[in-house]
């Protein structure tokens, strides 16, 4: 068993939680630390950096932390101790501790705290029976591996075509995933006129000619197009082979992105699924605002965001979403919902949250196993807010 390090740590959450599909707003990844310093204690998982949490993981000798919410969101120009976040910044990068932060990725993520929090809608804690349902992203994220960012096409006779095919492979062009050499042709029949001064490698200057050509596809990436152009044009046998270079778009992938459409087999009445959330996410009390004619229906179709989910609100709406459960609204945000017939369930902004990181740690324990490093939960790490 090596050495593990920080890069180690970040490439364990980068697999549980892709970077790829943070809100552009937001400041995920590593943001405190060094990838190539030694694992040399537990990490410590978390919802926020206070000062207890860094007591915490001191106190058990911790080499980093991994916090849900990044403790560096909007620039900074300063890391002083007169503030809060200066003051956890400056303790832990003295402690030698490192800081990952996943965030939004880890919401849209497929079984990170969004999929959860939907657990928490569906699933019976007492039987552990599920209520089925339909599931997917209220804003589906899209995705596209670097591999496959363009798409190009040439035109080979068929003699040369795979000298071509593999000559573009060489460069790196033609690979979807695991596998490589991917490709797709057809036959067809091209024609060109050579004017003088040409020297065309097939028929005559001055003559219009037919030949029987492959049409050649192959996917690449934009960082790889420069030197698959060039290998193409090496290994084609035109003095001006035709080539055509397509951008291609990202694909929206449905069990991925912010938020998620619960659509239920059996409608339930909202005190059922109100009582079903307080019961899963241990909570004494949550706040419930009711749209005004629909409230009272068996609702079939639930909208679902953890934190504060108001910007999702309207997407739920445009879902046919009859529920809307997240942790925390504005005041006008809850009216504008109601009133266009959105039910809303306001469950407390990390009481929605906080439950997942146990999940994290099982998560991270088998994406790192056999690595010797050891995950664990916070106990310092508590909601700031308390009903008295």
């Amino acid at each position: 068993m090596g050495t593990m390090t920080v890069g180690d740590l970040a490439a364990a959450m980068e697999r549980v939680a892709p970077v790829s599909l943070a809100e552009s707003w937001d400041n995920v990844g590593l943001l405190l630390g060094s990838r190539g310093d030694e694992l040399r204690g537990p990490v410590l998982l978390t919802i926020d950096v206070t000062e207890a949490v860094l007591d915490e993981a001191i106190g058990l000798g911790c080499s980093a932390i991994v916090s849900y919410h990044p403790p560096i969101f909007t620039a900074i120009k300063q890391v002083c101790d007169d503030t809060r976040g200066g003051r956890v910044l400056l303790r832990a990068a003295r402690a030698g501790l490192a800081v990952y932060s996943p965030h939004t990725a880890l919401d849209a993520a497929a079984g990170g705290m969004t999929d959860w929090l939907a657990d928490m809608v569906l699933v019976s804690r007492t039987t552990g029976d599920p209520h089925h349902a339909d599931r997917r992203a209220l804003r589906a994220a899209p995705v596209q591996r670097a591999n496959e960012q363009l798409k190009v096409v040439t035109f080979v006779p068929v003699e040369a075509v795979e000298r071509v095919r593999l000559g573009l492979a060489s460069a790196g062009a033609g690979r979807i995933g695991l596998y490589s050499v991917c490709s797709f042709s057809v036959e067809g029949q091209g024609t060109f006129l050579a004017a003088p001064g040409s020297a065309p490698s097939v028929g005559h200057v001055g003559q219009l000619e037919s030949v029987r050509e492959m049409r050649l596809e192959m996917v690449c990436a934009k960082q790889s197009l420069a030197i698959a152009l060039q290998t193409l044009r090496q290994f084609h046998p035109y003095e001006e082979p035709a080539i055509d270079v397509y951008e291609l778009m990202a694909q929206p992938r449905r069990e991925i992105g912010l938020g998620r459409r619960l659509i239920l087999d059996s409608p339930q009445p909202l005190e059922t699924i109100a009582a079903r959330l307080k019961t899963n996410l241990r909570l004494g009390t949550m706040t419930v605002g009711r749209s005004g004619s629909a409230g009272h229906e068996p609702i079939s179709v639930i909208g679902v965001c953890p934190g504060a989910g108001g910007e999702l609100a309207s997407l739920a709406l445009a879902d046919g979403c009859q529920l809307f459960v997240t942790g925390e609204m504005k005041h006008h945000d809850v009216l504008n919902a109601t009133a266009q017939g959105l039910s809303v369930a306001l469950c407390g902004h990390t009481n929605t949250e906080r439950g997942y990181l146990p999940v994290l740690c099982e998560r991270l324990g088998k994406a790192m196993e056999g690595a010797g490093v050891r995950f664990v939960v916070s106990s310092a790490d508590v909601d700031p807010l308390r009903p008295i």
